[in-house]
């Protein structure tokens, strides 16, 4: 298959595949034919029985800044017209008001996302730069997360939109309850090597050898027998969901779609996010992310 905005790479003779987002001059924000791409790549991955890891990875300087909000591609999905993307009018885009954005975010953010996160293959997530808002959940939907020296998490949207959190709500068993709290509530941002103590990271990487080192675990991973694999992920799954992840992840999408109605109605238009008269920077010009430090009310920027 061929793809406009990814890269598909396969090594050691089929063993492993390699996906990397490509919208660098966009920072790998993820527009619907990104992530419809993306979807099939994953499939075609799991289907492929010679595969046993998926590496999903990014060019460019970040990992991924989240959902695309506003380049001039994603525009042209979104609106009638010979550059309107075809899911747009399937899976509730023909519906109106709230039910609308609910079933497509459903489909397209959440629901896709899960769907990764259950793949029948072990996922490994190479990330660097900055890995903003929906960045996460490409992240947090593979089994392993590796990621760059310079590598920087953080959820902006309670701060750049007034959302609480993106679709994918895996935030407190991520990060921990508190700590969730607190990086929600600031939009500040946990480094790689706060993230790996947190047990969210499994290896952090120098920048230069990011690729390379990555390769080489996907293939420690890889020499393992696949029935092992399947089933050592299987039993941590199906725990996490005994222990609730399932139906919180339910719980806390109806919540964000709330959130989303919310603003539809202050605003009195379509527009699903805060604004600043509310008390929310303006996302295009708000001020830059800064670390969550342990001694201070607020970091100064770097």
């Amino acid at each position: 298959m061929t793809y406009k905005f990814l890269q598909v790479e396969t090594l050691d003779e089929g063993r492993i595949v390699r996906i990397k987002l490509d919208r660098p001059k966009t920072r790998n924000a993820q527009n619907r034919g990104m992530l419809v791409e993306l979807h099939e790549a994953m499939l075609a991955a799991e289907a492929d029985d010679t595969v046993r890891v998926v590496i999903l990875g990014g060019t460019g300087p970040m990992f991924s800044s989240g959902h695309d909000m506003g380049s001039r591609e994603a525009m042209e999905e979104w609106s009638p017209g010979p550059g309107q993307h075809e899911s747009m009018g399937i899976n509730g885009g023909t519906r109106d008001g709230s039910e609308r954005r609910m079933l497509q975010e459903w489909h397209y953010f959440f629901e896709n996302t899960l769907r990764w996160r259950n793949l029948r293959k072990i996922t490994i997530a190479q990330v660097h730069g900055p890995v903003f808002a929906a960045g996460l959940m490409l992240a947090w939907a593979c089994d392993l997360i590796v990621a760059a020296e310079d590598t920087v998490f953080a959820d902006v949207v309670g701060h750049r939109l007034g959302m609480c959190g993106v679709e994918y709500f895996g935030h407190p068993w991520e990060f921990g309850p508190r700590k969730a709290k607190e990086l929600l509530l600031t939009g500040d941002s946990i480094d790689a090597d706060e993230a790996h103590r947190l047990g969210m990271v499994s290896k952090v990487f120098p920048d230069d050898e990011l690729d390379e080192r990555t390769l080489a675990f996907a293939r420690r991973i890889a020499s393992r027998p696949t029935m092992t694999s399947l089933l050592v992920k299987e039993s941590v799954n199906q725990s996490v969901d005994n222990m609730g992840f399932y139906n919180a992840l339910q719980a806390c999408f109806t919540l964000h779609q709330l959130n989303h109605s919310h603003w539809t109605v202050v605003n009195g238009d379509d527009y699903a996010a805060g604004r600043p008269e509310h008390g929310v920077p303006d996302w295009k010009t708000a001020p830059p992310t800064v670390p969550a430090v342990k001694d201070q009310p607020v970091a100064q920027p770097g």
